[in-house]
């Protein structure tokens, strides 16, 4: 086992919001600690090129969010939706402090965290979705739930993935509009079911092994490429210049553990011999035991690891 490499790092902690700023920043933050980051970002704002944030709980909730607009010398617009276009509601607020505290209060799910300010409904035009035909319907939903299962894409490529699933030359029988409320239905779904699970998922802890092996100098990926091929010939421009090999599962390898499979990973080193390959074998492996996650490998370079008995619950990150 290379000595860079710790197998002992406790689970992550788990953002739960997702500050999106005007520049198209991104800040991920956990619970009571958002507060500071939270407040010190919306304290930023009125300058041109800084003048709102959107805050999105995450796993993300389609069409929930809350988001401020500030000039400076303005008072601050506040809005927050939650789901249909006539829960969409506004307030104006004098000062960041006040802006950040209902930030917070939605962001923790405090229970009656909207009360204080004056909220007004917002009105926006409806849009009608015509209905998929039942057949399309329940072979595509059938496909987006095991997408879902995967738990790597978001929503907007999720909806992209629906819209092009059935097209057959010229004829495309779903929209980007029907797409994206079957997906937005289903992800709702999967978010009401992630909820009743409790402590770190095979997936998480997969997710922490690979990240041990990837700052020990060996290039870690999942759900890479889409296929085996394409994974070898893409993973060495993928990490480090200075990795010594890599180790990788690809969607299909997803997809296969998703339903009740085993998880192969590819997995060598960047000089093509055969030990090298095996040494790389031996640190992925004891990565493996090191978050205790059960493998099956003959200890030969030609060889893929299996990862075995998972229980494929991928929290939605999105």
């Amino acid at each position: 086992m290379h000595p860079d490499i710790t197998l002992t790092q406790p689970a992550p902690v788990r953002p739960t919001v997702r500050v999106r700023t005007e520049p198209g920043g991104s800040h991920d933050l956990h619970g009571p600690e958002a507060h500071g980051p939270l407040s010190a970002l919306v304290a930023r704002l009125g300058e041109p090129g800084g003048r709102f944030l959107v805050v999105d709980r995450i796993p993300d909730e389609p069409d929930v969010y809350v988001q401020v607009w500030h000039e400076s010398g303005g008072d601050y617009e506040l809005e927050h939706r939650a789901g249909a276009p006539d829960r969409h509601f506004h307030t104006r607020l004098a000062t960041a402090a006040e802006v950040a505290e209902v930030m917070f209060r939605w962001a923790a799910r405090e229970e009656g965290w909207d009360r204080g300010p004056v909220w007004e409904r917002m009105e926006f035009p409806g849009e009608e979705v015509a209905p998929l035909d039942p057949e399309v319907e329940a072979e595509l939903a059938e496909a987006v739930r095991g997408w879902l299962r995967c738990g790597y894409e978001g929503r907007a490529r999720l909806t992209e993935s629906a819209e092009e699933y059935l097209v057959d030359g010229d004829v495309r029988p779903v929209s980007r509009a029907q797409a994206g409320e079957l997906v937005d239905r289903l992800w709702r779904e999967r978010v009401a079911e992630q909820a009743g699970w409790v402590g770190e998922t095979d997936p998480e802890r997969l997710g922490r092994a690979f990240a041990a092996l990837d700052a020990g100098g060996i290039t870690a990926r999942e759900h890479f490429t889409c296929c085996r091929g394409c994974g070898l010939a893409e993973i060495h421009a993928a990490g480090a210049e200075d990795a010594r090999g890599f180790v990788f599962f690809h969607s299909q390898s997803t997809e296969g553990a998703a339903a009740g499979g085993d998880l192969f990973l590819h997995y060598g080193g960047f000089e093509c011999e055969a030990e090298v390959t095996v040494s790389v074998g031996r640190e992925v492996v004891a990565a493996l035991d090191g978050v205790g996650l059960a493998w099956v490998w003959d200890g030969s370079a030609q060889d893929a690891i299996r990862v075995t008995g998972l229980d494929w619950r991928k929290r939605l990150s999105c």
